[in-house]
């Protein structure tokens, strides 16, 4: 089966999809945040501005920028991990506060067609012989055969508690709410936060670890002992 996991940044879309991957057997994670996030970090160290990025990956196919920076998935532990001329992306690097607001900022400019195509034949192939768990944004647009949509909500206060605990107290909670609220902005008007027909909304506000948010997932499935 292949399951698509997204929602609301710091709702745990992530976490939820590495506890998955180790219940579900056989099973294997395409990030495609730290994917897109690799593609973005890139450009950015390529010495041109957030304006410049916009403008650029507006006009052309984000995949030939995977190729112009050598960026390449390889799986390693049953997950896709980005490559930058064959150097092995921190994630911590992908996943700081300017690389994010950057994602959310190019992600609603960029031509990402060819890149939804890449994907989807990249799950395609995945699901002929593993279960596939998609962490990611427009999934429905990049694989819309998932057997799965789910879209992870919480409270802003509790995500804001949680990216808090992620960042280890180096930003503030004032800080990190704008951030959120500004990244919420972003999607919305790009479509990440669009609803389909087969979605099934997922709130873990009360849920007080990955592990509680996962069996809440579980159990709306109907997934083995979960059901």
């Amino acid at each position: 089966m292949v399951i698509g996991i997204e929602g609301y940044v710091g709702a745990g879309k992530t976490s939820i999809c590495r506890e998955l991957l180790n219940i579900i057997p056989n099973s294997v994670m395409l990030n495609g945040g730290n994917w897109y996030r690799a593609v973005v970090y890139a450009m950015l160290n390529s010495g041109k501005s957030m304006e410049e990025l916009a403008q650029i990956t507006q006009n052309n196919d984000i995949t030939e920028f995977m190729k112009d920076f050598g960026i390449e998935l390889k799986i390693e532990n049953n997950e896709t991990i980005p490559y930058i001329n064959g150097e092995k992306c921190d994630e911590e690097q992908l996943q700081n506060k300017q690389s994010s607001l950057a994602v959310s900022k190019i992600g609603k400019v960029a031509n990402n067609e060819k890149l939804f195509k890449v994907a989807h034949d990249l799950i395609a192939d995945l699901s002929k012989t593993h279960n596939v768990i998609i962490s990611g944004r427009s999934i429905m647009l990049m694989y819309p055969e998932v057997d799965y949509h789910l879209f992870i909500t919480a409270s802003l206060d509790e995500r804001v508690r949680r990216k808090f605990i992620q960042y280890n107290g180096e930003e503030s909670e004032e800080s990190i709410r704008e951030n959120l609220m500004e990244r919420d902005k972003y999607h919305e008007e790009a479509g990440f936060h669009k609803l389909y027909d087969k979605t099934i909304v997922i709130d873990v506000t009360n849920c007080k670890s990955a592990h509680e948010s996962t069996e809440l997932v579980l159990k709306t499935i109907h997934y083995g002992d979960y059901k």
